[in-house]
């Protein structure tokens, strides 16, 4: 039976998946989930047995390796280098994250897999590069939000450096690593060659400093934590309400017009203190206290249903159950449940886009640990006695 693909979108592609943790398979997940024909490499050990890394069931692996299939294999073992190679003959892409050294040790790099594909799009994703004097460093999320400077402009002012409550330097390095081995793959159509696409935690975090970033490059700024308050745009933060909290952005003078009309304060318009932008934003504090008087008269319901009228932009403060409880998170399809021949439970997040002719769909549960070993092994070639000895030999 033909494996399920999740869209037709990328489905002329086939990957190889090298990746562990999360950056990796971040990436990997973005081409399994348009439809790639994304095999996993699951690592074998000589003796047989399995790498292990988290729960294989649990909900983090279920939602990185959705649309997959899996084999294992030992790339320790030369043998299993020469299967891994010819696997590399007929696909398109490999990805690994992999420290740097280790994949040159393993002889799984760029320039010995070019040697077999030279049609192949490579998609590296280090903690710092693939070269440079922090090259061999271990690369971590919190490590990449700290020296990409997210945590010096994260959290209240004079409460030391926070954390970003999801692992960002990890999910956008590998997003960024999906778009250019997408772009390799459109400019391939043109030379018919491939290439090597790096990224980083690193200078993933870093890009997304986004406008932090070129307050300093080009105005010497250096952004300080905030907290609620949105850094240039007052006032826009949090709120409190008569049973919880709302957020408020009043960006531009319309906006704050409209914002001063509906919280029944038209003298906010005319007190010197808050009537331009630059007195908004010198006069803050006092300015979020007089909101906050007024705010914590009514429900957080109310102020959304009454700025959302006036066109105020503003929104509830939800819990991630509540998220999902959302209306419009329903209706977007954010959460979707995966077919499975077991009856199991198995509710991920969606892809975020939507394509009109080839859309995204959970079509196959993750893989069990090797699951499709003989199956893909077949589709690559290998026959039934070959694959029996590569068994016998602990290769697969």
């Amino acid at each position: 039976m033909p494996f399920p693909r999740a869209s037709q979108a990328l489905s002329r592609f086939t990957v190889l998946d090298l990746t562990r943790v999360r950056a990796g398979p971040t990436c990997v997940r973005q081409l399994a989930d348009w439809g790639a024909n994304v095999i996993k490499v699951d690592a074998l050990l000589e003796d047989g047995g399995e790498q292990m890394g988290g729960p294989r069931r649990g909900f983090d692996f279920q939602n990185l390796h959705r649309n997959k299939r899996a084999i294992a294999l030992n790339l320790k073992d030369p043998k299993g280098r020469e299967v891994f190679m010819r696997l590399v003959e007929k696909a398109d892409v490999v990805v690994e994250n992999y420290r740097p050294d280790v994949k040159a040790k393993l002889g799984v790099d760029y320039e010995s897999v070019r040697k077999v594909n030279p049609r192949i799009v490579y998609g590296s994703i280090s903690g710092f590069g693939q070269d440079g004097p922090y090259q061999k460093r271990p690369g971590f999320d919190q490590i990449a939000q700290g020296m990409g400077g997210l945590m010096s402009i994260t959290g209240a002012p004079g409460e030391g450096p926070m954390r970003v409550g999801i692992p960002v330097a990890d999910l956008t390095a590998g997003l960024f690593c999906a778009l250019g081995i997408l772009t390799a793959l459109l400019e391939r159509d043109v030379s018919g060659e491939g290439q090597w696409v790096q990224t980083s935690l690193l200078q993933a975090q870093i890009f997304m400093l986004d406008f932090q970033a070129a307050r300093w490059l080009m105005d010497k700024e250096v952004a300080q934590q905030a907290g609620n308050d949105h850094p240039t745009s007052i006032p826009t933060g949090v709120f409190k309400t008569a049973d919880g909290y709302l957020n408020i952005a009043t960006t531009g003078g319309r906006i704050w017009e409209r914002f001063a009309q509906t919280v029944g304060a038209p003298e906010f318009l005319t007190d010197p203190d808050y009537a331009d932008a630059p007195s908004r934003s010198k006069n803050r504090k006092a300015l979020n206290a007089a909101i906050g008087k007024l705010t914590e008269k009514k429900s957080t319901e109310a102020w959304v249903n009454e700025f959302n009228a006036a066109g105020v932009p503003c929104g509830p403060i939800y819990s991630i159950d509540q998220v999902f409880a959302d209306e419009q998170v329903e209706h977007l399809g954010m959460a979707q449940h995966v077919p499975n021949d077991e009856n199991r439970h198995i509710c991920l997040v969606g892809q975020p886009v939507t394509l009109s002719r080839t859309p995204s769909t959970m079509a196959a549960r993750p893989p069990d640990f090797g699951e499709q070993t003989e199956e893909v092994l077949a589709e690559f070639g290998f026959g039934t006695e070959e694959i029996a000895e590569l068994r016998r030999r602990k290769v697969v």
